[in-house]
């Protein structure tokens, strides 16, 4: 009785964690970094480089490439497209930090916003790839539900590396 008690909870446990696909490199054209997303997650390749919406659509997430000398005009991009979408930044909120991503160098900047449906998580990061090329990460989360797919998010984070 316990085996089965204890194998019914381990089931449910690895039923309950997002199953992944395999790894996308991007772009599919010229490849400069890879990353795993989980089914569901909708991804799509995109002019500049992929993007996806988690299954409840309370995180999107787009990640361009761009040539280091450009990067200024795709975090412009990426503001313009949050704008269009009805996102407001509270610039004060502010909070920026710095650190390292599979051996590349990242800037991040968070804040907090709203869109329609209330209170959001925006984030804009700097990825180096290396010295000519950057990947310019975006994300907007629906606050109290965005929570909900934390893990996922953390493995996806954790599977963007640089394709050698």
């Amino acid at each position: 009785m316990k085996n089965s008690v204890a194998f019914a909870a381990l089931a449910m446990l690895f039923a309950a964690a997002p199953a992944f696909a395999g790894e996308i490199k991007f772009p599919s054209d010229e490849p400069v970094a890879s990353i795993t997303f989980p089914d569901g997650w909708g991804e799509k390749e995109t002019e500049s480089g992929i993007d996806a919406t988690s299954p409840d659509e309370a995180i999107y997430i787009a990640i361009d490439v761009a040539e280091a000398k450009d990067t200024d005009a795709v975090v412009k991009d990426a503001v313009t497209y949050l704008a269009g979408q009805g996102v407001t930044v509270d610039t004060k909120s502010a909070k920026e930090t710095k650190g390292k991503l599979n051996g590349m160098d990242v800037g991040n900047v968070d804040w907090d916003g709203t869109d329609k449906d209330g209170p959001v998580t925006i984030g804009l990061a700097a990825v180096a790839v290396n010295a000519e090329t950057v990947l310019v990460v975006t994300y907007w989360g629906t606050k109290g539900e965005q929570e909900k797919n934390a893990e996922a998010m953390g493995k996806i984070i954790n599977s963007l590396k640089p394709v050698n």
